[in-house]
């Protein structure tokens, strides 16, 4: 039975490709995100509280790592095969190695439907994931050289909104504790699927709009878009294996590989790559990614995760 949220995901694909005017408030879409940030930033760090940092450090180390080499896997084959400009090979690179917000609420509600165990501090492979495709989208795109403003690079990669939001709420949620944020959970957590499915809506919509770039970008984009993420999602799931994740953080860490960023980085790459083309980067991570994430790639990541499993027991 598909997810409820993701019925809602469809809605808005399907009325922003009849030409409804169906539209959400720019400020109603920007609260929502917001409150979607903020939900899984508390929750990584209510998590955080509750273990010791020196257990989580190594998977840390790990996550970050694979942050930093998922853009340089694709950043070779956007500028070779898909002859693509050097700045917009970074920042389709950059969208490819961080993460989708929107993506990681999804399988969340996937797994939760379906009761399956997974680790709650996987929120916080959210936030690492953010940063290190963003600074090697910039290092690609613009290269190391003396004149650099280092300042400017660390307040854009940084401070950027989404990355305040998550990083924010990981240090409240750290801070306040499963206690300190009972009082919030009404806000934040018992409504979270509900927020979740109105911003899928108006993703719908957005998704929808971009099938016009899609068609003129030809078919590498399309193809990019889906055997990426498959490729990307089995980097993740093995991952997972190897730091001893269940089922279910496995299917989460290898979703998150496979998703492409739409908040982040776009802000990012606007603000320190403007040669860039965002048309690009928009048309593949959220024309194509997105959608086939949603909708047919994370029940593919769980089957696959249950798969490598039994391979995995059977050596």
């Amino acid at each position: 039975m598909i997810d409820v949220v993701i019925l809602f995901f469809l809605l808005g694909l399907v009325a922003g490709l009849l030409k409804s005017n169906l539209r959400l408030p720019s400020a109603v879409y920007d609260l929502l995100s917001a409150l979607l940030l903020l939900a899984i930033g508390l929750k990584g760090g209510q998590e955080l509280a509750s273990q010791h940092f020196s257990v989580l450090l190594p998977q840390i180390v790990a996550v970050a790592m694979m942050g930093f080499l998922l853009p340089l896997l694709v950043f070779p084959i956007l500028l070779k095969i898909g002859k693509f400009r050097r700045v917009d090979a970074a920042s389709i690179a950059a969208h490819y190695g961080s993460v989708s917000v929107g993506t990681f609420a999804v399988v969340v509600s996937f797994l939760e439907a379906r009761q399956v165990f997974f680790e709650e501090h996987m929120s916080l492979f959210v936030v690492i994931l953010e940063i290190p495709a963003i600074i090697v989208g910039i290092v690609l795109a613009r290269g190391l050289d003396r004149s650099m403003n280092w300042k400017k690079f660390a307040h854009e990669v940084f401070l950027g909104k989404s990355i305040v939001f998550l990083v924010g709420g990981l240090i409240i949620g750290c801070l306040a504790g499963q206690k300190g944020l009972e009082s919030i959970g009404p806000l934040f957590f018992n409504p979270f699927k509900g927020i979740l499915a109105l911003f899928l809506m108006e993703m719908g919509l957005v998704v929808a709009s971009q099938f016009a770039s899609l068609k003129k970008y030809g078919t590498f984009l399309l193809v990019f878009g889906i055997v990426t993420p498959l490729f990307f999602s089995l980097i993740g799931i093995y991952l997972g294996f190897l730091l001893g994740l269940s089922i279910g953080g496995v299917t989460v860490l290898g979703t998150l590989a496979a998703s492409a960023s739409y908040i982040a980085v776009p802000a990012a790459m606007r603000t320190s790559v403007p040669s860039s083309n965002p048309t690009l980067s928009l048309t593949a991570s959220l024309g194509v990614t997105f959608p086939f994430n949603v909708v047919l790639g994370i029940p593919i990541y769980y089957f696959l995760a249950e798969k490598l499993k039994l391979i995995l027991e059977g050596f």
